[in-house]
């Protein structure tokens, strides 16, 4: 029988304002007193919110996690830009901001960038460029050329617009960057602007509202495997299957998915990938 720090799953944590997730992972780890926890969706240390953190053999599904749409509410200070693109950042620029802007034009803009868009990375990322991230050069004044990447805007909302600070919510895909949406929202308003404020409220169907204070943090929240790949589709296996299984042997499955979870009861298996020849191939043992 498994101790309790040998238990694997995911807890969702409410990251605060000022470490970075790396730095809540440590002391996670040093807390429940196991080796073995990863992290989902990292957030920057002005940051706060929702953090999903991977334990043991749940440490190999943060790929499928990492997929999950976000939701974010940001607070965007018109009329100055930051080299960072956030308060954490020295004043690179200002401008005026129009006189004329008001709730509906405003909310005009933020719906324009709804959908399917290219979005630069921000030099101020932990993105990596031969092996060195983006920010280390940004810190030594250098501007690495990068390449636009697809992004998706699901939902964006206008919460507030006041003394020149808009706050909206937006539903994001995976690799979008509110700091450098907040940027573009600023420009499409003739003007430039820079986050003060970024907190995620949720990642799939995970919300803040279910995640605890790092000093909480306990077991007892533990999340299943199985239930954190509810996204996927599930196929039972019988108990005769789960050794070839293990071994990570080929299988007929019925259609249900390109990416499927194969469970035991209530343990979460493996995960297999449909190919070319109609078989599934082990993709991950979950074991």
């Amino acid at each position: 029988m498994e101790s309790v720090n040998q238990k694997s799953g995911i807890l969702l944590l409410d990251k605060v304002i000022g470490p970075t997730s790396r730095q809540v992972v440590n002391g996670v780890t040093s807390l429940l007193r196991t080796k073995k926890i990863g992290h989902v969706g990292t957030l920057d240390p002005f940051a706060s919110g929702l953090l999903i953190l991977t334990v043991n053999q749940a440490t190999k599904i943060g790929a499928y996690l990492e997929v999950l749409d976000k939701t974010y509410i940001a607070r965007l200070k018109l009329g100055i830009q930051t080299d960072t693109g956030d308060l954490t950042g020295e004043m690179t620029a200002t401008q005026k901001v129009p006189n004329n802007l008001d709730f509906a034009i405003i909310n005009d803009v933020l719906h324009s960038f709804l959908g399917k868009r290219l979005q630069i990375p921000p030099m101020y990322s932990a993105l990596k460029r031969e092996g060195k991230p983006l920010y280390k050069y940004a810190r030594e004044g250098l501007e690495i050329e990068r390449q636009p990447r697809e992004i998706e805007i699901f939902d964006i909302k206008l919460l507030s617009f006041d003394n020149d600070v808009i706050e909206f919510s937006a539903r994001v895909s995976k690799g979008t960057y509110i700091r450098t949406l907040g940027e573009e929202i600023a420009v499409a308003l003739n003007t430039l602007g820079h986050l003060i404020s970024l907190r995620r409220t949720a990642i799939g169907n995970f919300q803040i509202k279910d995640a605890m204070s790092l000093e909480n943090t306990s077991f007892a929240r533990l999340i299943s495997i199985r239930e954190a790949l509810a996204h996927l589709p599930v196929f039972e296996v019988d108990e005769t299957s789960v050794k070839d299984i293990m071994n990570g042997k080929p299988v007929k499955l019925p259609e249900i998915g390109q990416i499927v979870l194969l469970v035991s009861g209530e343990k979460a298996v493996a995960l297999y990938e449909k190919r070319a020849d109609g078989l599934y191939y082990s993709r991950r043992g979950l074991f």
